[in-house]
C-alpha cells in the first residue's frame, strides 16, 4: 500500500476535505486556500486538469456532509470564493470549468433532501465568476472567455450536463448578473452577456432548452422592462436635482433637499416590494440580433416561431408600447385614474338613460299592469289552496284510472 505521506497533496486534501469530522474538514478548506496561493504565484508548475477535478471531488461532499442550513450557506459561500484565490486568469477558468463538470457528473447522485444546497453552491459559484470578471473592468476578452466557458460546459449541445443543470444556470444567470453589474452594465455591454443565449436559442433541438431560454431570458428582459425605464428616469431626474441644487441658491438647496428626502420616505413607505436596480438593455438591438439567427435556414421552425413571439414583443417595447399588466404603480398611476373617470362616465350616462325611459312611460299603464299582477298572485295562492277532493274531481276521474292500472292481475291469473 501507498502511505500517506506518498500520495499527491490534491488527493490529501480531498480525503480531508470528504472527512466524517466538520473540524477537519473545516480545516481541510483553510489549507486549500492557502495551498492554491502558493502554488499559483508560481511561474510554473501550476494545476492540472486531473489535479483541479481531484480538489472538487474533496469539495463536493464536503458539501454533501454538511446538513445544518445556515453552515451550508457559509461553506458554499467559502467554498466559492476560492476563484479569488487563484492569481491568473487561466487557472480561475480552470477551476470554474472543472466545477462544472463535477456538478455534471455527480448531478445524478443528487439526492431530493440535499439537491437545495447545491443550487444554492451553482449560484454562488456564478456570483463569484462575475465579480472576478468584474475586479477587471468588465474586459470584453474577459467576459467572452466566461461566457464561452459557460455555453460549452452546461447549454451546448455536446455538454453532458444533465436537464437540471442547465434550467438552473438559465433561471439564475440574469439574477446574479443584475446582482453584480446592474449598477456598471451598458446596454451594449448586456447584449454581449445574452448574445450566446441567442445562438443557442435559435439552434438547439432540444425543446426545453429553448423553453427555458425564451422564459428566464428574453421574457424576463420583457417583463423588466418597466422597472428599468423606471431606473432610468429616477437618474435622469436625480442627475437634474443635482445641476439645480448646484445653481441655486442655499435656501432652493435646502428646500430641494427636504424634498427629495420627502420623497424618499415616501418611497420607502409605500414601495417595500419595489425590485432593485435593473439591467438596462436597447431592446431594438435584442430584437435585431434575435431576428438575426432566426431567420436562418438553418434554425428550426419550432424555433423561429417561439423566437418570432419574443421579436416581436421587443420590437413593441422600441417602439415605446409595453403590456400594460407589467406597468409599475408609479408610471400607470394617471393611466389608472382616466380609466376610474370614464368609467364613471359611463355608469352615469346609462343610468341617465334609464331613468329617463322610467319617466316616459305612463302611470296609467303602471295602474293597469298592477291588477294583472296582483290577479296573477290570487291565482297562484288559490292553486295552492285547492282541495284533494277537488282536485280529483276536476280530474275527471284520472285518480281512479291510476287505481286500476294498479290492480290489474299478474301474469301467472292471466294464465
Amino acid at each position: 500500500m501507498v502511505s500517506q505521506t506518498q500520495l499527491p497533496p490534491e488527493i490529501q486534501l480531498a480525503q480531508r476535505l470528504a472527512g466524517n469530522e466538520q473540524v477537519t474538514r473545516d480545516r481541510a478548506v483553510r489549507k486549500l486556500r492557502k495551498y492554491i496561493v502558493a502554488r499559483t504565484q508560481r511561474a510554473t508548475g501550476s494545476f492540472t486538469h486531473d489535479e483541479l477535478l481531484k480538489v472538487w471531488k474533496g469539495l463536493f461532499y464536503c458539501m454533501w456532509m454538511q446538513d445544518k442550513p445556515l453552515l451550508q450557506e457559509e461553506l458554499g459561500r467559502t467554498i466559492s470564493q476560492l476563484v479569488h484565490a487563484f492569481q491568473t486568469t487561466e487557472t480561475q477558468h480552470l477551476f470554474l470549468q472543472t466545477f462544472w463538470q463535477t456538478m455534471n457528473r455527480e448531478w445524478a447522485g443528487i439526492d431530493r433532501l440535499r439537491l437545495d444546497k447545491f443550487y444554492m453552491l451553482m449560484r454562488m459559484v456564478l456570483n463569484e465568476s462575475l465579480k472576478a470578471v468584474r475586479t477587471r473592468g468588465w474586459e470584453e476578452k474577459q467576459v467572452e472567455q466566461l461566457l464561452e466557458l459557460l455555453i460549452t460546459e452546461i447549454l451546448h449541445p455536446s455538454s453532458q450536463a444533465p436537464n437540471g443543470v442547465k434550467s438552473h444556470f438559465i433561471e439564475i444567470f440574469l439574477e446574479e448578473l443584475t446582482k453584480v453589474g446592474a449598477k456598471e452594465l451598458t446596454a451594449d455591454q448586456n447584449l454581449r452577456f445574452i448574445e450566446p443565449f441567442c445562438k443557442i436559442a435559435a439552434c438547439t433541438k432540444d425543446s426545453l432548452v429553448l423553453h427555458n431560454i425564451a422564459r428566464g431570458i428574453f421574457e424576463t428582459i420583457v417583463e423588466q422592462a418597466p422597472f428599468a425605464i423606471e431606473d432610468l428616469m429616477n437618474e435622469m431626474d436625480a442627475q437634474n436635482g443635482e445641476d439645480e441644487a448646484s445653481d441655486g441658491d442655499g435656501e432652493s438647496l435646502e428646500g430641494s433637499i427636504r424634498r427629495t428626502d420627502l420623497e424618499k420616505g415616501k418611497g420607502t413607505g409605500d414601495d417595500e416590494d419595489s425590485a432593485g436596480p435593473v439591467l438596462q438593455f436597447d431592446y431594438e438591438a435584442v430584437a435585431n440580433r434575435l431576428f438575426e439567427v432566426a431567420s436562418r435556414q438553418s434554425t428550426p421552425s419550432q424555433n423561429r416561431k417561439r423566437l418570432y413571439k419574443v421579436i416581436q414583443k421587443l420590437q413593441d417595447l422600441a417602439g415605446g408600447t409595453f403590456p400594460e399588466d407589467d406597468i409599475p404603480e408609479k408610471t400607470y398611476r394617471h393611466l389608472l385614474e382616466g380609466r376610474r373617470e370614464l368609467k364613471m362616465r359611463r355608469r352615469s350616462l346609462k343610468s341617465r338613460s334609464k331613468n329617463k325611459r322610467r319617466t316616459g312611460a305612463g302611470e296609467g299603464e303602471e295602474e293597469a299592469s298592477s291588477p294583472d299582477l296582483g290577479s296573477g298572485t290570487e291565482r297562484k295562492r288559490s292553486r295552492k289552496r285547492v282541495s284533494p277532493s277537488v282536485a280529483r274531481a276536476e280530474s275527471g276521474g284520472q285518480s281512479g284510472v291510476h287505481k286500476r292500472r294498479k290492480k290489474r292481475p299478474s301474469l301467472k291469473s292471466r294464465k
